[in-house]
């Protein structure tokens, strides 16, 4: 009878099994994409799914592996930071959306993550951008200090794309040198017109860079004609950003989150001026995402592409998954390593 039991058992429990498997076939593992799945416990009030395929644990909340949180809050949190709140208030917005209050540095660490991969996805491409270029510079505080960098860039004036930035603690003809040459090397081309204000660094940094390839004429703010008053407006909407920042923390930090900020500004946000364009779409460049959520959806890390379902050979083990069943495991032989003993006497050394 006991024997009788234990199959009885054992056959009720494949059967919830074999249920459960039946039940989440519309799911896929995250790590290989198989459908072979059970229900694993869970954590809190998210279920937890064990692949019979890898062996690995996953949530059933549109995560993407080695991450917590789905992308679309993910997503929604760089959108909002980008558009002006402050890391406090990212986590206001996703508690009243999503009933999920990440910490500040959560989205801190969301943020240099997938600016960087956007930064690298728009360096790939080249705009082509006209002929007259814009530059200026505006001040800024880093770190909270009294004594403020300055934030120089540079716009197509025919398209509104943000060719080069450049901060620095100064205003001298290098520094707009630097700034000229980036832009250049970003645009792939010379200008014929450059147009600035009266800092008198932009006239030998004009003309170191492109010679007499470009004419540089300098002008007012609200002059007719070709001026600065777009590029002012847009310091108006950086100025904007850098307050509800509260400062940055140390130059490389700003210039991270600024160049995360001049990708939102190119190729996510719309502009009226370019009748509901995006600088990039007007300059010919098309990016394989169009907002902060694709650029967390098509996540790459170094193993290769992580889409949901995607498959893959090889991923690294996350650390908030439960180890895989004991068949996939491999045990490492415990090896003892001998020493040899020596003996010492005092005055005479070690005897051999």
């Amino acid at each position: 009878m006991a024997d009788k039991d234990s199959i009885r058992k054992e056959l009720r429990s494949w059967m919830r099994k074999f249920m459960d498997m039946a039940k989440n076939s519309d799911l896929v593992c995250q790590w290989c994409g198989s459908h072979r799945l059970v229900k694993y416990g869970r954590s809190k009030t998210k279920q937890i799914y064990l692949c019979r395929s890898c062996g690995r644990t996953f949530t059933d909340n549109a995560a993407m592996p080695l991450m917590r949180t789905p992308s679309i809050e993910i997503g929604a949190a760089l959108s909002a930071y980008y558009r002006g709140l402050s890391l406090k208030q990212v986590g206001q917005h996703l508690e009243q959306q999503y009933s999920h209050t990440p910490s500040k540095s959560t989205v801190y660490r969301w943020l240099v993550r997938y600016t960087k991969k956007a930064l690298d996805e728009a360096q790939k491409h080249t705009p082509k951008v006209g002929d007259v270029w814009v530059a200026d510079e505006t001040a800024i505080k880093i770190g909270g200090k009294k004594r403020g960098y300055w934030f120089w860039d540079i716009i197509d004036s025919k398209t509104r794309f943000l060719l080069a930035s450049h901060i620095s603690a100064t205003r001298t003809t290098k520094d707009a040198q630097i700034l000229m040459e980036e832009a250049a090397r970003r645009a792939g081309k010379s200008p014929l017109l450059v147009f600035t204000d009266h800092l008198a660094a932009y006239l030998d940094g004009v003309e170191l860079t492109f010679g007499a390839d470009a004419r540089h004429i300098q002008t007012k703010p609200f002059k007719l004609g070709i001026n600065t008053n777009f590029i002012e407006r847009f310091h108006g909407s950086l100025k904007d950003r850098t307050k509800v920042m509260r400062g940055l923390a140390n130059p490389k930090t700003a210039k991270l989150i600024l160049d995360g900020w001049l990708v939102h500004y190119n190729f996510f946000r719309p502009h009226e001026s370019l009748k509901g364009m995006t600088p990039a779409q007007k300059a010919g460049i098309q990016l394989p995402f169009t907002d902060w959520l694709d650029v967390v959806r098509k996540d790459v890390t170094s193993e290769g592409t992580t889409e949901v379902g995607a498959s893959l050979e090889v991923a690294p083990m996350p650390h908030r998954c439960r180890s895989p069943s004991t068949a996939t495991r491999i045990k490492k032989p415990k090896t003892k390593v001998r020493t040899r003993r020596r003996s010492v006497t005092p005055g005479i050394g070690v005897l051999k």
